[in-house]
């Protein structure tokens, strides 16, 4: 079996984990703010990029549903300029649902995605390559998204760097390896959410929790290409 086969088959043990809760619902107070803080620092990041949203050209890796680029939507730029890649069909099924028909959406993998190179300003991706095991497809995926940056574009990376004892489907993605598939890039780096577990246990204090550097589990990461 691949190792895509196998990623699809380790989302679906997910999803049928997840099935009949409302574990990632916006209103849930943990979810909120963890979303919160993450635009938060996204958001500061990307007004240090020249020129002005709407002309910027992006493409979400593992795009979901489509709330990243609903996001991006929001922030300014145009439907005709994103492009989101998704291996799951009902998860692609369901960004088509909520997103403007100018939107492109990809099937399949995206190392092998028809995205054109140095076409992108932004390249994102979110909690993708934790589910990622394979060595060499992280490699490739990571080849892929730097191929298609403009000069002077940026990978927006975000993702937990530790491992989850619970869950053997994921593996965490330190900053050494986050470097190791993006050998050129200029790196600038931000420790951002507070543990999920914590979080879901005791969301009134997340705030207070999340001033303790290390129990902050993920890092938003924006890469340039210079």
């Amino acid at each position: 079996m691949s190792e895509l086969d196998q990623i699809a088959q380790r989302y679906a043990r997910r999803k049928a984990r997840a099935e009949g809760t409302d574990r990632y619902c916006l209103l849930r107070p943990e979810v909120w703010r963890t979303w919160q803080e993450r635009q938060r620092v996204l958001l500061t990041l990307l007004a240090r990029r020249p020129g002005r949203p709407a002309d910027w050209q992006a493409t979400e890796v593992g795009c979901g549903a489509g709330g990243n680029l609903l996001d991006l939507l929001r922030l300014g730029l145009l439907p005709a300029h994103l492009t989101g890649i998704e291996l799951l069909p009902e998860r692609l099924d369901a960004a088509r649902a909520a997103l403007p028909e100018s939107v492109r959406l990809l099937p399949g993998d995206a190392s092998e995605a028809d995205v054109a190179p140095a076409s992108q300003d932004l390249v994102l991706q979110s909690t993708v390559f934790s589910s990622i095991l394979d060595d060499a497809l992280q490699q490739h995926v990571a080849d892929a998204m730097w191929r298609w940056l403009k000069p002077g574009g940026a990978v927006v990376w975000y993702d937990f760097t530790v491992n989850n004892p619970r869950n053997p489907d994921v593996r965490g993605v330190p900053l050494a390896r986050v470097r190791q598939l993006f050998p050129q890039g200029a790196f600038t780096a931000r420790r951002v959410t507070l543990a999920p577990p914590l979080a879901r246990a005791l969301p009134a204090a997340y705030g207070l929790l999340n001033l303790v550097p290390w129990l902050r589990t993920h890092r938003l990461v924006l890469i340039a290409k210079t």
